[in-house]
């Protein structure tokens, strides 16, 4: 428990004095140090959960959540209706896929051709999007949807033609040639990621599987689930339906590259946390310079009775009052940071002329940001931890002082 006598005494040696104009300097910046080292650790990992949030969202936009393929046998579609996978899944859809080659006047290119019947395409999230144009409910005959990058790069619009040659061929009285088909845009996709908009074309996929000699026994199942997040949990009890399938999803896929965003958000909490002991070690240099300048005063408590573990309160309350309170105050800043960041990119990127956030580069057009309140906890546990563990120190020198050697030199 914390004595009256302690509390007051506490906030007498918190309060500024002019002739304690150094002290005064070093406590003001422990404070600014501490404050902003929380509030930057707060923006950065806010602004990695947001980006990694933001990657996931559009990674699942344009890929199934869980992917069943048939190795060579034929996926059995009674499992369809199994009460586990009907519980955890919000659509089942069969596909098909192949290597092509696009032609267009001089223009080759190697793309990749997905199949779908047309009540099943319409479902994909890319085509459910305000940025699909076309129509979604006629992927028949040889209709093709492209995405946005292609029809730039090539000048394609809805209603031109295109050919495609397929990796398969057909045999004819001079050899073996491949198949080549023409087929009409009759959409335009934008998925938000320029590498699949450039490199996925969609059509009709009993088209697919005529231009790629396939049969249906080959034909994949999408599953998409109505929680993609847990989607480790969700890959065992498909797993557990499809024994004699290969399953894999949409965190496989991708596992180096958010592998890659974890260590790099683990390693930027270690180098800025550095920020914050940096700082609270300026705690230190100020408890010790403020027991040097109290030593009398620290040598009359002694002598009208005042325990040495009230010493030993009162100067550790100074220092975790000033950690705890910088704290607050970076978490304040940078959550209001955070919340308004986008503002701030924009009003920067304004006034100074320069691209804070190249959308070519990091595939988003806005800067994104989850404010995660685990990690604030995890952010405010650490700061004041280490700033209540540099007060102790001064906080014990302080308690030893000999009342009568201080009394006699003062």
């Amino acid at each position: 428990m914390i004595s009256t006598l302690e509390k007051e005494i506490t906030f007498r040696y918190l309060k500024t004095r002019k002739k304690d104009g150094f002290l005064n300097v070093i406590s003001i910046f422990s404070f600014i140090g501490i404050s902003l080292g929380v509030a930057v650790l707060i923006i950065v990992m806010s602004v990695m959960n947001g980006f990694r949030n933001e990657l996931i969202d559009k990674i699942v936009g344009f890929n199934a959540h869980v992917t069943v393929d048939p190795y060579e046998k034929q996926i059995d579609s009674s499992k369809l209706n199994n009460e586990n996978l009907k519980l955890i899944s919000k659509d089942l859809i069969f596909s098909s896929s192949g290597e092509a080659v696009l032609l267009n006047k001089d223009f080759t290119k190697g793309i990749v051709l997905r199949g779908y019947k047309t009540s099943d395409f319409a479902k994909l999230q890319i085509i459910s999007n305000k940025n699909f144009v076309g129509d979604k409910n006629n992927l028949k005959k040889n209709n093709i949807s492209i995405g946005k990058e292609l029809s730039f790069s090539l000048n394609l619009k809805i209603g031109d033609k295109i050919s495609v040659m397929s990796s398969t061929g057909i045999e004819t009285v001079i050899g073996n040639l491949p198949k080549q088909q023409t087929f009409i845009i009759n959409s335009i996709f934008d998925s938000g990621f320029s590498e699949f908009d450039h490199n996925v074309a969609f059509i009709n996929i009993n088209i697919l599987e005529d231009f790629f000699d396939l049969d249906q026994s080959s034909r994949n199942l999408e599953i998409y689930l109505k929680n993609p997040s847990d989607i480790e949990k969700s890959k065992n009890i498909i797993q557990s339906i499809f024994k004699d399938q290969f399953i894999y999803t949409w965190s496989d896929m991708n596992r180096s590259l958010f592998s890659a965003l974890k260590v790099e958000r683990n390693v930027m909490f270690i180098i800025l946390s550095l920020i914050i002991i940096v700082a609270a070690f300026n705690i230190i240099s100020g408890l010790t310079i403020l027991v040097k300048n109290k030593t009398r005063e620290i040598a009359i408590l002694k002598s009208i009775g005042v325990l040495n573990k009230s010493i030993t309160k009162i100067f550790f309350l100074v220092g975790v009052i000033i950690g705890t309170s910088a704290t607050l105050f970076g978490i304040i800043l940078g959550v209001a940071f955070s919340m308004y960041i986008e503002k701030i990119r924009i009003f920067l990127s304004t006034v100074f002329n320069i691209t804070l956030f190249p959308e070519e580069i990091y595939f988003l057009s806005k800067m994104p940001t989850e404010i995660n309140f685990f990690s604030i906890l995890i952010i405010s546990i650490c700061s004041i931890l280490v700033t209540s563990i540099v007060s102790i120190f001064p906080a014990i020198k302080a308690s030893k002082l000999d009342p009568v050697k201080s009394l006699k030199y003062e």
